[in-house]
């Protein structure tokens, strides 16, 4: 395939799809055929409010489909193994919300899948593909705060009502850290190389909605070269900033407002020079510049922000440190 123009299908008619990726996709230029989910009314009201010309419960029959390039599962966390097996055998490239599946088992067994298919397996992490996060990479490889010793991430935010549904409840896949940790995982695997060792956490239940899962969790992750990292991931935080740090032998990343879904923040460095900002020049859409990096990992140029092995070791961390809240013990990435 040569051009940049994917034809896509969905599987499971989500918020993330209507507010986010549908969008991003149309604004460039990229055609949405049709969605399918298990409900045929959901199926039909989502493809109306979304203008989709085509709306299913047959998954395989929307897959199958000739004017289909790329499909985007989107259901339920649980489901993401099923409805992306159901796609590699229908021979189509796959971008796969996160976390990429609520077991070690599953992300395993789909990454694999993909590959033994030869098609593209992709997982929706955003925030990797961030200016902001491709500068602060840049900046840590380059050595401008020499060795790392540790990092910090703030992620800490309310959830919005109308998301206030299964992300709560007791079953697979709810709960803050498969949500959020999962995310912070996506952006300190490739700023640390990757190799995180363990983990230990401890999480609550804050909010006043009953949850039965947590909504608030901090973790510390020591990574190879002894690097720790410290998140607070939280459902329940309305006011605080999103930020990320990173302190080395030599200097200090501190980035504000970098841990959202929209293209802003501010970098500054602080080192023996003193403390400056760092320029910033790309403020595009988060969720197209993961789009358009996938179009061109589908032409065979590049890969994509997250690739299904980026995908299963964010998942990784997250389960290492959802055993450790449960176990209350240290817990190994594995």
């Amino acid at each position: 395939m040569t051009s940049s123009i994917l034809r896509w299908a969905l599987i499971g008619a989500s918020d993330i799809a209507a507010t986010r990726m549908v969008p991003a996709m149309r604004a460039l230029g990229h055609r949405v055929v049709g969605v399918a989910s298990n409900s045929a009314e959901r199926a039909a009201a989502y493809a109306a409010a979304n203008d989709l010309p085509y709306a299913t419960t047959d998954v395989d029959a929307l897959v199958g489909r000739d004017d289909i390039d790329a499909v985007y599962v989107s259901s339920t966390n649980e489901q993401h193994r099923r409805h992306v097996e159901a796609v590699v055998r229908a021979g189509k490239h796959i971008l796969c919300e996160k976390p990429l599946a609520t077991s070690m088992e599953d992300a395993t067994a789909m990454v694999d899948a993909a590959a033994r298919a030869g098609v593209l397996l992709a997982v929706n992490h955003h925030l990797p593909g961030a200016d902001t996060h491709r500068e602060i990479r840049r900046l840590v490889r380059s050595g401008a705060v020499g060795r790392p010793l540790a990092v910090r991430v703030f992620h800490a935010v309310a959830l919005p009502p109308r998301l206030q549904g299964w992300r709560l409840g007791g079953g697979p896949g709810a709960g803050v850290i498969l949500d959020i940790t999962c995310h912070d995982a996506s952006v300190v695997n490739p700023l640390l190389d990757g190799v995180a060792i363990d983990a230990v956490a401890m999480s609550a239940q804050q909010g006043p909605w009953g949850a039965q899962s947590e909504d608030a969790v901090v973790a510390a992750i020591r990574f190879a070269d002894d690097v720790l990292v410290q998140t607070h991931d939280a459902f329940t935080v309305p006011f605080a900033p999103t930020g990320l740090e990173v302190h080395g032998e030599e200097g200090s990343i501190v980035a504000t407002d970098v841990m959202t879904q929209d293209p802003i923040g501010r970098i500054t460095l602080r080192d023996r020079a003193g403390t400056r900002d760092i320029e910033l020049g790309d403020r595009r859409d988060l969720y197209q510049i993961l789009l358009d990096a996938f179009a061109a990992a589908v032409r065979g140029e590049g890969v994509p922000t997250a690739t299904g092995q980026d995908g299963l070791a964010a998942l990784a961390v997250a389960h290492a440190v959802l055993r450790s809240t449960r176990t209350g013990q240290r817990e190994a990435v594995r």
